[in-house]
């Protein structure tokens, strides 16, 4: 299977990051605690050149805990200010503001030593489609501001948002980068939902997730379904369409519906914590 999915939306959107860079002081990259090395836009490093820089690990209440520590670790040893957050439920939000002023107090200092106090920070939040951006905004702004969806693609254009006196935010659609040199890559934004579902090939998805589970977490999927032990990634879809009586036309098996329903259930995090990549590999 290869992945790509790079609409003309993003092009425009790669554009408006660049003109704007310059009015920004810090940027803050929101990548998948699920696979945070994947989630990382390359070009988002050649745009924010000489810029403090936070990474937040998002949806960290759907990866191992002890992994998230380990990938936070590994952010701050390449000196990014890193933090875990579940912006839906509202986790690590509270720490953001103080983290924010931390990693730009040097531009801080100087202001202060050109005689410019008070100027609040302008920070752009940045990241790959279906990340969460929006939902992050919206948990610390503590008000719905930005639109938000269970789709990529749902920011389309740029938005400020003020947060308070010190802080400002500019919102930015998601974007990918032109061409996955590693189709591995492209497997795991499409496992979490970063691209689109209509040009992917459902079954063919979920078996490769099947074929991860069975050998990362043994056992998950046999007792979710409660279903035996399959022989193949196919099968163990047979298996799920039956369990979950997924039929079309009677009594045929409906593996399509069950290879949707399998992939929902990882992405909803109803399947426990799963990480898809470790810091080591």
């Amino acid at each position: 299977m290869h992945f790509q999915w790079y609409p003309g939306h993003m092009t425009k959107a790669r554009r408006m990051m660049q003109e704007n860079i310059k009015l920004i002081d810090l940027i803050i990259e929101l990548v998948d605690a699920r696979i945070p090395l994947s989630s990382r836009n390359p070009d988002i490093d050649e745009l924010g050149k000489g810029k403090a820089r936070l990474i937040l690990l998002n949806k960290a209440d759907l990866a191992e805990d002890r992994i998230n520590d380990e990938w936070i670790a590994y952010f701050k040893d390449k000196g990014y200010s890193a933090v875990k957050v579940n912006s839906k439920k509202g986790g690590g939000i509270k720490s953001i503001q103080s983290v924010i002023q931390e990693a730009c107090r040097e531009k801080t200092e100087r202001d202060r030593k050109r005689g410019i106090l008070n100027r609040p920070v302008r920070a752009m939040v940045v990241g790959i489609p279906n990340v969460g951006k929006s939902t992050f905004i919206n948990a610390l702004a503590g008000k719905a501001c930005a639109k938000t969806g269970n789709k990529p693609g749902v920011t389309k254009g740029k938005q400020w948002i003020r947060l308070n006196k010190s802080v400002e935010l500019l919102d930015t659609p998601g974007i990918l980068w032109p061409k996955f040199e590693d189709q591995e890559v492209g497997l795991k934004l499409a496992f979490i939902g970063s691209i689109k579902d209509e040009i992917l090939q459902t079954e063919e998805l979920a078996a490769e997730l099947v074929k991860f589970m069975g050998n990362s977490y043994p056992g998950v999927l046999e007792e979710k379904y409660a279903i035996p032990e399959p022989g193949d990634a196919y099968e163990c879809l047979a298996e799920i369409a039956k369990s979950r009586h997924c039929l079309v036309r009677g009594s045929e098996l409906d593996t399509e519906k069950a290879a949707a329903i399998l992939l929902d259930d990882f992405r909803g995090g109803r399947l426990g914590r799963i990480t898809l990549e470790t810091p080591e590999k």
